[in-house]
C-alpha cells in the first residue's frame, strides 16, 4: 500500500476516535444531570447536548471510521481510535467535573501505549480482496458472533448479582457489542467495494443484510449499556474498560477469523506487549472503580 494512503488511513482512524470520545464526554455530562427520579432514557433524548454527543459518535465518527477502513482495514483501526482516550480524560475533568487519580492516569497512559504498539504490529487486512463467502471463514465468523452475544448476556446476569461491579460489567458488555460492530462493518464496506468493482455476487447480498442487522442491533445494545454504566461510574474510567474487548478482538479477527500469518516476528511481539498492557490498564482502572461503587 502507498505510504501516503496508509498515513491517511491512520489519520482518519485517530480523528474518528477523537470525535467519538468527545461525543461520549457530552453524553456523560447530560447523564450526570438527569435526576434519579426521572425516566432515564426518555429524559436523555430531550437533551440537545446528549443528541449532539450521539451524532458525533454514530455519524461523524462513523464516517471517519469507514473511510479509514477503506485505506487500512479493520485490524488497526480500534487501536488507533483509542487515541481519543486523551480527549476523554481531559474532557471528563474540564467539562464533566470528574477527577483522575494517579492509578487512573497511569491506566490511561498504559492503554495509549498499548494501542500504539498494536498499531506498530502492522496487522492490516485488505478485506476487499478476500472471499467473504468461504465456508470456513463464515463458520468462524458465526462462532465469534455467537460467543460475543453470549458474553454480553453473561455480563447482564453478573450485573444483577454484583452491584459493586455494575459499572465495570456494563462497560465490558458494551465493549462486546462495539467489537462486533467494528468487525461486521467490514462486510458492508467489502460489499460496496465489490459492487463498484463489478465483482459482487448475489449471495453476498444476504451477508450484507445480516451485517446491517447486527450493526443496528449491536449499536443499540452497546449504547444502552454504556449509558447505564455512566449512571454509576465515571466516563474516564468506564470507556477504557469498555475498550478491552474492542482492542483485543482485532487480534482474534486477524489470526483466527481471517487466518492470516503475521508479517514479522516483531508484529507478534508488539501485539503481545500491547495486549498485556491493555490487561494491566484495565486492572488499574477497574480496581479503583470497584472501590468507588462499593461506597455508593
Amino acid at each position: 500500500m502507498d505510504g501516503s494512503f496508509y498515513l491517511l488511513g491512520v489519520s482518519l482512524a485517530i480523528i474518528s476516535g477523537s470525535v467519538n470520545n468527545v461525543g461520549l464526554v457530552f453524553q456523560k455530562k447530560v447523564v450526570n444531570e438527569i435526576p434519579s427520579e426521572a425516566k432515564f432514557f426518555r429524559s436523555l433524548v430531550k437533551k440537545p447536548l446528549w443528541i449532539i454527543g450521539i451524532l458525533m459518535e454514530l455519524i461523524i465518527g462513523s464516517i471517519f471510521f469507514m473511510l479509514a477502513q477503506v485505506y487500512i482495514g479493520p485490524a488497526l483501526i480500534p487501536g488507533l481510535m483509542a487515541f481519543g482516550l486523551i480527549f476523554l480524560a481531559i474532557g471528563s475533568v474540564k467539562i464533566v467535573g470528574e477527577t483522575l487519580k494517579k492509578e487512573e492516569i497511569m491506566g490511561i497512559f498504559l492503554m495509549i501505549i498499548a494501542i500504539f504498539l498494536l498499531g506498530l504490529s502492522e496487522l492490516s487486512i485488505d478485506i476487499t480482496n478476500l472471499n467473504l463467502l468461504e465456508v470456513g471463514f463464515i463458520t468462524r465468523t458465526v462462532v465469534l458472533t455467537v460467543l460475543f452475544y453470549l458474553g454480553s448476556g453473561i455480563c447482564e446476569i453478573l450485573r444483577k448479582k454484583n452491584e459493586s461491579f455494575k459499572g465495570i460489567i456494563l462497560a465490558i458488555s458494551s465493549g462486546f457489542q462495539f467489537a462486533l460492530t467494528n468487525f461486521w462493518i467490514s462486510f458492508i464496506i467489502a460489499f460496496f467495494a465489490h459492487i463498484f468493482g463489478g465483482t459482487a455476487r448475489l449471495d453476498e447480498l444476504i451477508l450484507f443484510i445480516i451485517a446491517a442487522i447486527i450493526l443496528i442491533l449491536s449499536t443499540i445494545i452497546g449504547i444502552a449499556k454504556i449509558q447505564q454504566s455512566f449512571q454509576v461510574a465515571n466516563a474516564s474510567r468506564m470507556i477504557p474498560i469498555q475498550q478491552v474487548p474492542i482492542q483485543i478482538t482485532p487480534v482474534l479477527v486477524y489470526f483466527i477469523i481471517f487466518n492470516i500469518i503475521a508479517p514479522s516476528v516483531f508484529s507478534i511481539f508488539y501485539m503481545s506487549i500491547g495486549v498485556i498492557l491493555i490487561i494491566i490498564s484495565s486492572f488499574l482502572l477497574a480496581k479503583r472503580q470497584a472501590q468507588l461503587e462499593a461506597i455508593k
